[in-house]
């Protein structure tokens, strides 16, 4: 799925999460790499051209100053890899308490993958009706 899309939205990994930035840097000019960016209460998307793009955000989290894709073009997206603490065969993901994805995931139309080592994949993630699985689990 990740070689066939060409508009992919990633995120700038953290020190506890699988490591993005390889990813992000090997298919930069094969692919339309989209990055998350904390404003507020919600995560703006934006096109990442360059490291040189970047700077630190909200939680110590590399975000990029690309330009923005505005939310009447996530559906042009055509895969979006997803973090969390854990995850669940389900797709159920917990993520760090301040809901940001919650909020991200329904606006989305593409195939979504969340990605995670394998003691994060646990037997259940707790969850609510209107909780968004992931379509896939990577561990």
């Amino acid at each position: 799925m990740f070689q066939q899309a060409q508009r992919v939205l990633l995120f700038h990994s953290l020190s506890d999460e699988v490591d993005t930035h390889e990813l992000i840097e090997r298919y930069k000019a094969q692919k339309t790499i989209v990055l998350p960016s904390v404003v507020g209460n919600e995560l703006e998307l934006h096109i990442y051209d360059a490291a040189s793009s970047t700077q630190q955000g909200a939680f110590n989290i590399m975000e990029s100053c690309g330009p923005l894709l505005p939310p009447s073009e996530y559906a042009t997206l055509d895969l979006a890899i997803i973090p969390g603490v854990a995850f669940d065969r389900e797709g159920n993901r917990l993520g760090r308490g301040k809901g940001y994805y919650d909020r991200l995931l329904p606006k989305l139309t593409c195939h979504t993958i969340g990605i995670c080592y394998p003691h994060q994949f646990i037997d259940e993630v707790p969850h609510e009706p209107h909780d968004i699985p992931v379509d896939e689990v990577l561990y």
